[in-house]
Formats: C-alpha cells, structure tokens, sequence
C-alpha cells in the first residue's frame, strides 16, 4: 500500500517513517480490500474544524478524520482507500494531556482513522470495544504502548 503524506513539513523523518509504518500495518491487519493507497494530510485547529462541522455537524476542531472512498468504479488493484486528515495542535495538545510522545499519539490517530477507513466504528459499546481492541493489538505490533 503506498501512503502519501502531506504534513507542510511539520514531521521528522522518524515520524514520517513512523506513519507510514503505522498505515501499512492496519492494512495488513485488516485486509484493505485491495486498496493500493491511502493520502494522509495534516490541518491546522481552524481548517479541521470546518470540515468537522461540515461532515459532521460538530462545529469544533477534532484530532482525526477519515473519509473513505466509495466509488463503485474505484476497484481493482489501483483503488485509493480513503484520507485521513489529523490536526497537529489537537494531537500535540492530547499527548501532553494523556503524558505520552507526540510520536505515539500521532501513530494512534493514523491507527485509529485507517480503522474508520476500513469500515470500524465507535458508536456502540461492542464496536469500540472492537475498534480498541484493534488499536491496541497494532500499536502493540508497531511496539508502540502507552
């Protein structure tokens, strides 16, 4: 699967690698359905809140957001998976808030909005169970822990 990163320059080569690690790994996990890629862009507070209040109606900024490509004529071996777009001033903010590396909540969030491009949700009890389960069992297989 190729990931592209948009991050305005904002990540370290490590961390770059790191994502990059971070998306492959979910599409192993969860067989992205022959997806080939997936574009992952960093936004600043401002910009992720507009799409948040125009996609979801929540008019604040959030940490990540997925949008999953469902084309009917996307298939095949070269169909785009999805974006994914993540807020570095939320995700800076919730490391300092949870005390764990900027590095591992950005892993999170790229393991956490693959998830949602693969059809994982939070809206009941039983599918977050599912979907931190999931998390919790690639960023171990990234040896990424809290």
């Amino acid at each position: 699967m190729e990931v592209y990163l948009d991050d305005n320059e904002q990540l370290t080569a490590s961390q770059v690698g790191l994502l990059t690690n971070a998306a492959k790994a979910v599409a192993e996990y969860g067989p992205a359905s022959g997806a080939s890629e997936v574009s992952i862009s960093f936004m600043t507070a401002d910009e992720i809140k507009a799409l948040n209040r125009d996609y979801r109606g929540k008019d604040s900024a959030t940490d990540v957001l997925s949008f999953p490509v469902n084309d009917k004529f996307a298939t095949g071996p070269d169909r785009p998976l999805g974006d994914i777009v993540i807020c570095m001033d939320v995700a800076k903010r919730q490391a300092e808030e949870y005390s764990h590396s900027l590095d591992r909540e950005l892993a999170f969030l790229v393991v956490h909005g693959m998830l949602h491009l693969l059809g994982f949700d939070h809206e009941t009890q039983e599918d977050e169970a599912n979907m931190c389960e999931a998390q919790d069992k690639i960023l171990g297989l990234l040896n990424i822990n809290r």
